[in-house]
């Protein structure tokens, strides 16, 4: 027996993206974001409506960074989703949240989240919401690499978006190996 909820954006996982911008004055803002994904070998999709501050930043800017919500800064990845940058203009600074300037793009990175997507922007349709980024560089913090120099899942403990109970979960334990277990049925 199944039960239907209906045509809904209700998937597993959603990651929780953390936008990250510099306003008109240099101000760094941040915004939750958790309909997006890969959508190309070099390009991040992401839905966000035109009234955000962070998407008035992007158009103006032509870059952001993308990070992934970490379950140490639950709290602060929350808060900058429903707070809006239009109406507190320090929300980056409230949440806690440190910029350091990336080499790659004019936007910052937020210190205390470990892995970001530095992007220049390809386009946003203000009737779908779809935002579209060229990845010009993915950067991670050393603290979450192993001795090898590999990203570490269980240092980073990213979150996804739970959307049937508006849950964060932790992404963390390790059960299978892509592209080998499936070998198995060859």
């Amino acid at each position: 027996m199944r039960k239907n909820f209906g045509a809904k954006p209700l998937s597993y996982p959603q990651p929780v993206y953390i936008i990250a911008t510099y306003g008109e004055d240099g101000t760094p803002n941040a915004m939750n974001a958790a309909w997006g994904g890969m959508s190309e070998m070099k390009e991040i999709s992401i839905c966000i409506s035109a009234g955000h501050k962070t998407t008035k930043n992007i158009l103006q800017r032509k870059v952001f960074t993308v990070s992934m919500a970490e379950a140490g800064q639950v709290v602060a990845c929350d808060y900058v989703g429903i707070v809006s940058g239009n109406k507190v203009t320090d929300k980056f600074a409230k949440a806690g949240f440190h910029a350091v300037k990336s080499e790659f793009v004019d936007a910052p990175l937020i210190e205390e989240l470990s892995v970001a997507v530095e992007c220049r922007l390809i386009d946003f349709n203000p009737e779908t919401g779809i935002l579209r980024g060229e990845i010009v560089n993915v950067s991670v913090d050393e603290r979450v690499l192993d001795e090898k120099g590999k990203v570490d899942a269980a240092k980073v403990e990213p979150l996804v978006f739970d959307p049937f109970n508006n849950d964060y979960l932790k992404v963390g334990e390790k059960v299978g190996k892509a592209f080998s277990d499936g070998k198995k049925l060859k």
